[in-house]
């Protein structure tokens, strides 16, 4: 395994996760919910998705990433409605009373929401694929071998991140009031619809 490129790559994953968006304000709403496990089940769906896309431009599958790409509207308009509902539905959701990491149902639940979030971003192959081209690594080579570094890499630098973003949110929770923890789900019900609604009315231009 060419370890160089590894790192490389755990960095690029890193910093391509780290910026908050969407998935970050989920991940934190989750933790302080739900506890540390919830919402790190969240990030490595959001991780999973990465590696994902990273896979396929660095693998040069161009007739995967073009049909992807030729149908993003579809995938964002499904991405920016299922952001409205779970704002919706964060925002009049009670404090829990209990942590829902205990039940396999809510970390299946929180994984598999964001990986289908994440994956509502096509063009993300595209950035990978321009980053591992200007970076000198193997975007669109079609080696397995060369690619499985920067896969691997991309999964565990954005893992990295969302296990930093759990455990940090992680320590505010116990110093929550259940009013508290009502205000954190009203703003980041509205947070996160907000993201929503620009994804939907990116699809007018």
């Amino acid at each position: 395994m060419d370890w160089l490129s590894l790192a490389r790559a755990v960095i690029l994953g890193f910093s391509i996760a780290a910026p908050v968006g969407p998935i970050g304000v989920l991940c934190i709403r989750r933790t302080l919910a739900h506890g540390r496990l919830v919402g790190f089940a969240s990030g490595l769906g959001a991780a999973t998705a990465d590696a994902a896309y990273a896979a396929v431009a660095g693998l040069g599958l161009t007739a995967v990433s073009s049909l992807l790409v030729s149908q993003q509207t579809w995938l964002r308009l499904l991405g920016g409605g299922f952001l409205l509902y779970l704002g919706a539905r964060t925002f009049v959701a009670r404090p829990a009373h209990s942590d829902a990491s205990a039940y396999g149902r809510g970390l299946a639940g929180a994984y598999a929401s964001t990986v289908v979030l994440t994956l509502t971003n096509p063009p993300t192959i595209l950035v990978f694929a321009a980053l591992f081209a200007g970076l000198g690594l193997a975007g669109g080579s079609g080696d397995a071998a060369s690619a499985v570094p920067l896969v691997l890499g991309i999964f565990l630098g954005s893992a990295l991140w969302w296990l930093v973003l759990s455990a940090g949110a992680s320590l505010l929770r116990a110093r929550l009031t259940p009013a508290t923890l009502g205000w954190v789900n009203r703003l980041s019900g509205v947070v996160i619809a907000g993201f929503g609604l620009v994804a939907l009315l990116s699809l007018r231009g």
